[in-house]
């Protein structure tokens, strides 16, 4: 039995030596310090006339121990590749003026984040506001003489917060911080804590810095991003303006404001959220996205077009099941989209008479630890030519450069990880499709074998599930995977029921049944189809997950003891006091259960880990964030103490000032990889001899 309570108290302060699972030929492999030295690009946009891109490059600081995120700038005629400015602070939001001579973004001035315009020319910078609070979805106007921008403001106090009395501090006085009065419906984010009580609004300034005029007010949910009107006299953007918006989560419509007077008008009234939207360059139409309000836990995005003169709409490809995202015009007649398609990001161009053509399908490398699906693209709106972040299976997110978004011959234009990974021995990444036992429903996914991989030999498997449960993996590089590969296991993950990017049906085959016996089945007729391959090793096989991976993980293993040990990080374990503890309630009650959780007690519970406990026999490692708030800490210590009441192997490792994106700090992600190679080493069996 293990009584050591394990904590997490800094960066490296524990770096588990873990051994090769297997005696193989010395090569490099992927190792834990590697993490620190990973780069990916993010984001990049490029200028009108596609002679430059900005885009961010983030890589991660050994001795801060957090990411760091600065603004390159590429030729993409000579390919010359230069930070856009020597500061020590990292910048957000690049937005090209509409001539491409400006670049405006938001970065640190004088303590406060401002926005800023580099005029690329001359190489200088200028400071545009003075404001409090943090500007973001910035937008050019088309004459390029202003820029909008959204900014949280505080709201007024409520009568109740006005007549509470305190006496005041003397000047030499030690007191305590004053109490926090909540008050709204939605309080909390994970990340961010109790919520300030403020709104997000609209808001102008001009280019040449001024005053910042606020044109937007009330207590609603205002959201970029901001589109001008072709004239420049309205902005429009997506916004609830109920007063019970909090708790219509799925509703939001398209607003425009007039800039001289800050009237408001509505432009559409569809059910459900209408956001996204960019004008076309002749700005008389109107593209956005659309999602409906049924009360399920999946929702496809669909393309509409609004004739803003004849106040027509149009549904584009409103009969294909794929989900549409960023959408952005090429010409009049045409828009480029981005869409998941079985776990692969690609780029598409969509006519107005709905006609679709396929481009590039290696979109992502954004997120480096696992390998969720990911990526961003820019059009340049004078040339055609389109940037994007291109990644490999064994390389993150670099910048790459198409001639139209229908090519599907890209140039790179960085290589940043070369210098790292170029003489690393990887995983090598491999496809695999099965039939789940449950229904027979096609399940897809992917398997990494270790370095120096002999087909001839048994391995141990890891099964590493991801979160959502409504998100997807790819076959892109992945930190923790490839660590895992490294340290000598067979890495399977899958895109199983309820996962995006296989259409509707798919990612609601779980609507109702998450988590349950329906994705414990997907997961392991996967392990048995590996199994019949020959090479893993059925006597070591391990599972482990994230957040819904976390609950797929305490779920399986209260109906079965195939696996030696289980890894769960930040898992629901308690439906009943996580839809009443976390920042997810509104949404997730609404969608995901068919009551309030007093109204159906039994479905809570029979969805819940802790239904479980009384069969589980496997040794169980949990990880999470203190400070997580989307699945509390409360939801862990539920599970340890009920696994330590029945005397079952387990630990508990708590993350200080960690939220749920637990692996964000370098050295969390770490010690994630780490503390779940050292806990599986404990309960590995030996390897049969051949």
């Amino acid at each position: 039995m293990i009584k050591s309570l394990l904590r997490w108290s800094g960066p490296l302060a524990v770096l588990l030596n873990v051994a090769v699972v297997s005696a193989e030929p010395a090569v490099e492999t992927f190792m834990p310090e590697d993490i620190f030295a990973l780069e990916h690009a993010a984001g990049p946009q490029i200028s009108p006339d596609g002679k430059w891109v900005i885009y961010s490059r983030n890589s991660f600081d050994m001795i801060k121990d957090n990411s760091k995120r600065h603004l390159w700038l590429i030729n993409t005629q000579s390919g010359e590749h230069t930070p856009l400015l020597t500061m020590a602070h990292g910048y957000a939001n690049p937005t090209w003026s509409p001539d491409g001579k400006r670049l405006a973004f938001t970065t640190s001035h004088e303590g406060r984040n401002q926005i800023h315009v580099y005029y690329v020319a001359q190489k200088t910078m200028s400071v545009v506001t003075a404001v409090d609070q943090s500007p973001s979805q910035l937008s050019w106007s088309h004459d390029g003489r202003w820029l909008a921008f959204m900014m949280n403001v505080d709201a007024p106090k409520s009568e109740f917060a006005r007549s509470v009395y305190r006496p005041q501090q003397p000047a030499s006085a030690n007191w305590a911080k004053a109490p926090t009065i909540v008050e709204r419906t939605y309080y909390q984010r994970d990340g961010a804590g109790i919520l300030a009580n403020q709104y997000s609004q609209v808001f102008v300034v001009p280019a040449e810095g001024g005053h910042a005029r606020q044109l937007t007010e009330g207590p609603y949910s205002h959201s970029g991003p901001l589109v001008w009107s072709a004239d420049n006299s309205h902005l429009i953007f997506s916004a609830n303006r109920s007063t019970d918006w909090e708790y219509q989560v799925a509703e939001a419509d398209l607003w425009q404001v007039r800039v001289k007077d800050k009237e408001l008008s509505q432009l559409t009234t569809l059910p459900g959220r209408e956001f996204a939207p960019t004008l076309s360059p002749n700005g008389k139409l109107l593209a956005f996205l659309h999602r409906g309000n049924e009360p399920i836990a999946y929702h496809h995005n669909r393309l509409q077009v609004l004739d803003l003169g004849k106040n027509q709409q149009q549904a584009l490809l409103a009969d294909w099941d794929r989900s549409v995202e960023n959408p952005q015009w090429i010409n009049n007649s045409a828009l480029a989209i981005q869409f998941t398609d079985r776990g692969l990001v690609k780029l598409g161009q969509v006519r107005l008479n709905g006609r679709l053509t396929e481009g590039v399908s290696d979109v992502g490398g954004e997120y480096i630890s696992r390998p969720y699906t990911s990526g961003s693209y820019s059009i340049a709106t004078n040339t055609g030519q389109v940037v994007y972040t291109r990644a490999s299976s064994y390389r993150p997110a670099d910048v790459a450069l198409l001639d139209s978004v229908t090519s599907t011959k890209a140039r790179q234009l960085t290589k940043l990880n070369e210098d790292l990974l170029a003489h690393k021995t990887l995983g090598e990444v491999h496809e695999i499709t099965y039939k789940s036992s449950f229904d027979d429903t096609e399940i897809h996914g992917w398997y990494i074998t270790p370095p120096n991989f002999d087909p001839n030999k048994k391995y141990p498997l890891l099964l590493e599930i991801h979160g959502g449960p409504h998100l997807a993996y790819s076959p892109m590089f992945a930190a923790e995977h490839q660590r895992y590969a490294a340290a000598g296991y067979v890495v399977f993950y899958n895109n199983y029921r309820g996962s995006t990017s296989y259409g509707a049906e798919h990612a609601l085959k779980l609507d109702g049944y998450y988590a349950s016996e329906r994705d414990f089945a997907d997961h392991m007729s996967g392990i048995d189809a590996l199994l019949a391959k020959g090479f893993v090793d059925g006597n070591n096989l391990f599972i482990a997950g994230g957040s819904a991976g976390g609950i797929a993980t305490t779920y399986a293993v209260g109906l079965t003891d195939r696996f030696n040990a289980a890894a769960a990080t930040n898992p629901v374990i308690n439906w009943i006091s996580k839809t009443l503890t976390a920042d997810s309630y509104l949404g997730q009650i609404a969608n995901q259960f068919p009551a309030l959780p007093w109204q159906d007690v039994d479905h809570y519970w029979q969805r819940s880990p802790l239904s479980l406990v009384e069969n589980v026999t496997t040794p169980v490692l949990l990880f999470s964030g203190e400070n997580d708030r989307r699945v509390p800490m409360s939801e862990i210590e539920q599970y340890y103490q009920a696994l330590q009441l029945r005397k079952v192997d387990t630990v508990m490792v708590r993350v200080p000032d960690a939220s749920h994106s637990v692996s964000a700090r370098p050295s969390n992600m770490i010690a994630k990889i780490e503390h779940t190679l050292a806990w599986f080493k404990l309960y590995q069996k030996p390897t049969p001899a051949e």
